[in-house]
């Protein structure tokens, strides 16, 4: 199989596109293949879950800012935080973050292995914390190197929910984020309300055979299934 069918297996692409057409088209296999292992952006470190557009309209940066969730049913803004960091620190700091939603959690697992952009979300109620975290360390590569797979951790009575999302994106929910502000300031990332992060502008999104099996044995250490 040649290399550019191996990537269209592999990875999907997602997001905006320029004046609909697709960066990646029309490239060489020597050019798609260069991209694809460029994982390095000045201190910044992708993970190998996601890519951005060949011609970069977003270059990967370290940093945070401030959003809002609107919920339409409600009416109500829900205050959120964005943030990116750098493939080296991203698992210690969104296990951090997971310290002020207690003891006791609940747990959502998304997938979007073999559906191409839609996905799946897969929930387990009350689980401890300890057990979540020793469970998630042992997949750590799953976790970081998945393009398939986002897990959002929450407690409904706070309410606040803290997203490792597909594309490695830490991204929190709540009325009452300082707790998780001071988290991110103490590993060294920046309140930059002008970043955009690599969702804003096509990408793809990688994945693999391997990752889809670890991916169910993270379902059954988890005691999450299918209903």
């Amino acid at each position: 199989m040649g290399f550019l069918k191996r990537f269209f297996k592999n990875t999907y692409r997602d997001g905006e596109l320029k004046q609909g057409r697709s960066s990646f088209e029309d490239l060489s296999e020597d050019q798609l293949e260069t991209h694809l292992k460029i994982a390095r952006y000045g201190k910044f470190t992708l993970t190998d879950a996601v890519r951005p557009s060949y011609d970069l309209q977003v270059v990967p940066q370290a940093g945070y800012r401030h959003d809002f969730y609107h919920d339409k049913e409600s009416g109500i803004k829900i205050p959120v935080l964005m943030a990116a960091a750098s493939r080296e620190i991203l698992i210690d700091i969104f296990l951090d973050l997971l310290d002020p939603l207690g003891h006791e959690v609940d747990v959502v697992l998304e997938t979007s292995h073999d559906r191409r952009g839609s996905h799946q979300d897969l929930y387990r109620e009350d689980i401890d914390m300890p057990v979540l975290k020793s469970t998630l360390y042992d997949f750590e590569d799953l976790l970081l190197g998945d393009g398939c797979t986002g897990i959002a951790v929450l407690n409904p009575d706070l309410p606040r929910e803290v997203q490792l999302d597909e594309h490695k994106l830490l991204i929190i929910y709540g009325q009452e984020l300082v707790d998780f502000e001071d988290i991110l300031d103490d590993y060294g990332l920046q309140c930059l309300e002008e970043i955009k992060f690599i969702t804003e502008a096509e990408h793809v999104h990688s994945s693999t055979d391997e990752f889809t099996r670890q991916f169910e044995q993270m379902k059954y250490r988890l005691g999450i299934d299918d209903e």
